[in-house]
């Protein structure tokens, strides 16, 4: 005794609405998996690649010497379907690199540098905090380093006159001591 099989509502078509879904599910592939694809695509390029030249290093050229007509036109035949699949997956690769652009072009670009994590000292971390900071503050910093630079240039003037005068004290006192 067998069950009837089930047929669904629709005249076993499934609905309008699901239908729909389905086809905007197989174009909204996540961006994370075509690159996915694409990296082992880049990977079935390379082992295709590999395979080619070591055909080409195993296969002699007919430079005169007799050889099997049956093992070169194998070889042969090897290396036109690995040529044929290699255009295959390079043409698989085009499509995934336009997928993804074009699924990334409402994105904001994010330039690369800062992408790139990398080690660096104390001073440059200082320097960054204050690249991260508003515009006005950067500003600030440098308006406070141009007056500390002009605080130490008119530090070291009045160090220079305070040495003279001293000087210049010295010598009064002197001569007034060789007076008396």
């Amino acid at each position: 005794m067998t069950t009837p099989p089930l047929v669904p509502p629709y005249g076993g078509q499934p609905p309008p609405l699901q239908q729909q879904q389905q086809a905007q599910a197989a174009r909204d592939v996540n961006t994370a998996s075509l690159c996915r694809i694409g990296q082992e695509t880049v990977q079935d390029i390379v082992l295709r690649t590999m395979e080619i030249f070591q055909l080409l290093r195993n296969m002699q050229l007919p430079n005169g010497v007799t050889y099997h007509p049956n093992t070169h036109q194998d070889r042969l035949g090897k290396l036109q379907e690995h040529l044929r699949m290699l255009s295959v997956l390079f043409r698989k690769l085009r499509l995934v690199y336009d997928k993804c652009n074009e699924n990334c072009a409402g994105l904001d670009s994010i330039p690369p540098e800062l992408l790139i994590p990398f080690v660096e000292d104390d001073s440059s971390k200082h320097e960054d905090r204050s690249a991260g900071q508003s515009r006005p503050a950067t500003e600030e910093r440098r308006e406070i380093l141009e007056v500390n630079k002009k605080l130490k240039q008119k530090n070291q003037q009045l160090k220079q006159i305070m040495d003279q005068l001293r000087n210049l004290i010295w010598e009064i006192n002197s001569m007034l001591a060789v007076r008396s």
